[in-house]
């Protein structure tokens, strides 16, 4: 199958990887020729470029570029497609993007390949990144079905988890476990950088180990990325994050009146609980 790539960073090059080691003929597009000339050497495509036009020829193509760029670049690619043409995206938010994007192309499907780290950039690429991995696709009511199936085979063959959801649920699913979780991490990270004392804060930096670490590594990423979660998630987000601050008020007043119980309570709810959002993956 001949498979385009636009965007080739840490999503678009491990997919191309990927699937060029399952026989795939792999095209690849980005805005910088630097990159083109990595993929290539690295053999993480057959042909990189930066010219949206080279894949007219291709069945299916996958669009990994940042949330704010999937829209425009179905806009610029139609002219150079055949109808034919499957394209599908990566994107963490979904509901603003299927909507639009399946108005402008009849065979789009919605995708959201949920696998990766705190890199980004084709440097950052790993092979058999989507491995035992959850890959969402987001079909509505007017999804082709042929489309949506061959999205899937290929999803299948990356040995990732599939699972089937409506955007919208994707959106406020996600916002539990991957957008309310930067939002939180970052807050953290601000909160402490606003203690008053300098000796305080110096001793803190110095103190942090694998907990901060654990809790603070999300809201360390790439900052473009966060914001454009919030931009295109927003309503979701704004749900979790008050849902969390009411937990926080809770956890609070519990302090506050010395409710030791209520706190232990909690915590060892959390303890049996977390496994399984966690399930088989790493803990």
């Amino acid at each position: 199958m001949k498979i385009g790539i636009v965007g080739i960073g840490l999503i678009g090059a491990s997919l191309g990887w990927d699937f060029r080691q399952m026989g795939h003929h792999v095209i690849g597009v980005s805005r910088q020729h630097s990159t083109c000339t990595t993929a290539e050497r690295e053999e993480i495509c057959d042909r990189a470029s930066c010219n949206l036009a080279s894949l007219q020829d291709t069945e299916i193509i996958f669009i990994c570029t940042p949330i704010a760029a999937i829209i425009p670049t179905i806009e610029q690619l139609i002219p150079h497609l055949h109808p034919d043409t499957i394209i599908t995206d990566a994107g963490s938010v979904k509901e603003a993007i299927v909507d639009r994007s399946t108005e402008l192309w009849a065979n789009f499907v919605g995708g959201h390949p949920m696998a990766g780290n705190s890199q980004s950039g084709i440097a950052a690429f790993e092979k058999r990144l989507f491995a035992d991995r959850p890959y969402v696709l987001t079909p509505t009511s007017k999804t082709s079905p042929i489309a949506l199936e061959r999205v899937a085979e290929l999803v299948r063959s990356l040995n990732s988890i599939l699972y089937y959801a409506t955007p919208e649920q994707h959106d406020l699913a996600v916002a539990w476990i991957s957008h309310l979780p930067i939002m939180v991490s970052a807050s953290l990270i601000s909160a402490c950088l606003h203690e008053a004392d300098p000796t305080i804060l110096d001793f803190a930096k110095k103190f942090a180990s694998t907990g901060f670490r654990d809790t603070s590594r999300v809201g360390g990423g790439n900052p473009e990325m966060g914001m454009m979660m919030a931009e295109y998630n927003r309503e979701a987000i704004l749900r979790s994050l008050y849902q969390y601050r009411d937990r926080l008020d809770t956890v609070i007043g519990s302090i506050e009146t010395q409710a030791w119980t209520e706190i232990k309570d909690l915590l060892s709810t959390n303890q049996s609980v977390r496994n399984d959002f966690l399930d088989s993956k790493d803990v």
